[in-house]
């Protein structure tokens, strides 16, 4: 492909993605696959597809780039790249027309490419920045130790990012993060400062019964949408949950809370279930679960109110109050099943009929 770039001298489109990248696929049926948007990028780029799952060393590469331009990294990946595969610019989704202050992708693909063809001395100059920033990526100095002074206050400067309401760190789309909660766990064992400790347990309580969950088969999403932890982006990843299991296992050792406890074995039983494969004596697991379902994002994990109806008879009165279940709904006319009115878990009596249920 480089190959052909140089000889053609066009630069490259480079696009990131996985597969269950939601906003990738979104992406990809919006423009890649419309004819009249794929003979502008045929005429004007050579084009590469990559799946960062087989080359995480090609995403980090282009993600550390774009950073550099000041622009938030994620998936697709979108780059333009010379013939050498040196990045000049990018982004991530694009929409086919220009909509919420984003451009439509094929006025995109002519800027990029104009800017090629015209800009090609400014392109260099950006270019030897870009890459002198990489190379010091590459090969970073060190810092000197880190004191345990240093550590908490590190910690206590981090609470002021916090929600003080839902947990999580302010704003939205809102992200577990729970490498960030455990810094702050862990500077709770240092210091003994209930600060630390009220900071994370607010947030594993909002988590665990926010409609980030997936009440019925386990796991969480990727993130929220919302600061409410209610309307999530439904892609699961592997990896964001192993790293949630660890942290409320450290914070179940203290607090011993129950809804913890179930969450945990959910969240564990969610995997070896939905996401271990078996070839062999081996098992492995997947590492992520799609966000789409029959083409609809969330499809798979929203309900009606009929629907709970008819799933439960009797026994859905007290299915939807505690769900937060209504005609309504909560989510495009639809219901995200939550428990967030009641951070704890009810009683045995009401946790064993749901379980029924």
């Amino acid at each position: 492909a480089y190959q052909a770039a140089r000889d053609a001298d066009k630069p490259i489109l480079l696009s990131v993605g996985y597969a269950a990248c939601h906003w990738c696929h979104v992406m990809a049926h919006e423009s890649f696959e419309d004819g009249g948007t794929a003979a502008v990028m045929n005429e004007l780029f050579v084009n590469i597809k990559v799946d960062r799952e087989e080359r995480p060393d090609v995403d980090s590469i282009y993600q550390s780039a774009l950073g550099m331009m000041g622009e938030h990294g994620g998936w697709p990946l979108t780059i333009f790249l010379t013939p050498n595969g040196e990045p000049y610019w990018g982004g991530t989704y694009f929409p086919p027309t220009a909509r919420h202050g984003r451009p439509g992708f094929r006025d995109v693909l002519t800027s990029a490419a104009n800017a090629y063809t015209t800009q090609k001395d400014r392109l260099e100059t950006n270019i030897a920045q870009l890459k002198q920033g990489l190379e010091k990526l590459a090969r970073p100095e060190g810092g000197g130790t880190l004191s345990m002074p240093t550590l908490d206050a590190i910690a206590t400067s981090l609470l002021r990012a916090v929600d003080p309401i839902n947990g999580g760190t302010m704003g939205a789309p809102k992200f577990p993060q729970p490498s960030l909660f455990q810094y702050l766990w862990r500077a709770y064992w240092r210091t003994g400062s209930p600060l630390f400790r009220d900071a994370v347990t607010l947030t594993l309580d909002n988590l665990c019964q926010g409609g980030i969950y997936d009440h019925l088969g386990g796991g969480f999403a990727r993130y929220s949408t919302d600061a409410d932890w209610l309307a999530p982006h439904f892609e699961k990843m592997l990896y964001d949950n192993a790293l949630l299991v660890d942290l409320m296992a450290d914070a179940w050792r203290v607090t011993r809370s129950p809804l913890y406890k179930t969450r945990i074995r959910e969240t564990v039983e969610w995997a070896r279930r939905e996401l271990a494969t078996t070839s062999g004596d081996h098992t492995a697991f997947a590492s992520a679960y799609d966000a789409d379902s029959e083409g609809e994002e969330g499809k798979f994990y929203v309900w009606s109110e009929k629907e709970i109806d008819d799933s439960l008879g009797d026994a859905a009165t007290r299915f939807k109050e505690t769900y937060g279940i209504s005609n309504y709904g909560n989510w495009d006319g639809h219901n995200i099943l939550n428990r967030s009115a009641q951070l704890q878990l009810g009683d045995e009596s009401l946790e064993n009929i749901l379980a029924k249920g």
